[in-house]
């Protein structure tokens, strides 16, 4: 798999948010950063892109009648499977459970780029939240992207992970700018240390068999926050129901970054 092959030119910027490893939050975000960037005006679309384990229905509290599945088996059209979400954006679903879809056949390459093609006209920003780890299906969905967000958090095991995911994407797609967000920071600050340790390794043991260095790029940082959990537990929007506490400030700073 090479670079990305789209033309950028041609309708929304498409953002992959990705992790190394499950349960840093990376839904939670995808969700949070998509009212940000509607805060701006932006028409924004978040695509369930996690297709064995979508749980973006519950981070928003939808109950879709209509899903990518009904979408890629030809019962629904796409424009029906498109809803409107709290905080301004709208959300293509992927419906849990859906194990077929965990594997990346021809079938599924087909469809996904097909939906990237049709709604990539409709808006402003893309994101796709895609599941954790480094499967085909999801570095074939981050391929469909033109830039590449990887949330991290400061555990170690978290970290390991961020790093082998920039290191197979710059190996296998080319990659050589990774944006980087560090979730559940304790302290400020740790966020820009923590990106300058992945630099570190990216540097010493990544770029040099490559024709170019890899650049992280660090977006930002959001706090511990009880704020979150809180937001989690009701299922909504973190900017929705505390849009002044420091977990979404962060989170609109990150939002910022990336439609600057």
């Amino acid at each position: 798999m090479n670079t990305p092959n789209h033309n950028p030119g041609t309708g929304a910027h498409i953002t992959a948010v990705t992790s190394g490893k499950g349960g840093v939050g990376k839904t939670f975000l995808s969700a949070n950063l998509a009212a940000g960037l509607a805060q701006q005006g932006l028409r924004v679309l978040v695509l369930d892109a996690d297709l064995g384990l979508a749980n973006l229905d519950v981070v928003l509290n939808l109950f879709p009648k209509i899903t990518l599945h009904d979408v890629f088996t030809g019962k629904h059209k796409l424009e029906d499977a498109i809803l409107p979400a709290p905080g301004g954006f709208s959300v293509l679903l992927a419906g849990s459970g859906m194990v077929e879809y965990s594997r990346l056949t021809p079938e599924v390459r087909d469809r996904l780029l097909d939906v990237i093609k049709q709604v990539r006209p409709q808006f402003d920003h893309i994101l796709l939240d895609t599941g954790a780890g480094i499967s085909d299906v999801v570095l074939f969905t981050v391929s469909l992207a033109d830039d590449v967000l990887v949330v991290a958090t400061p555990e170690p095991t978290s970290l390991t992970d961020a790093y082998a995911t920039i290191k197979v994407l710059a190996t296998t797609q080319g990659r050589r700018d990774i944006q980087l967000v560090v979730n559940q920071v304790g302290r400020a600050g740790e966020g820009r240390t923590i990106r300058g340790q992945l630099q570190q390794v990216v540097d010493r043991y990544v770029s040099p068999g490559l024709a170019e260095p890899v650049k992280i790029e660090f977006m930002g940082e959001v706090p511990v926050d009880p704020a979150v959990r809180d937001a989690v537990k009701r299922r909504q929007l973190l900017l929705d129901c505390y849009p002044g506490s420091p977990a979404a400030q962060g989170v609109v700073a990150v939002a910022n970054r990336l439609s600057s």
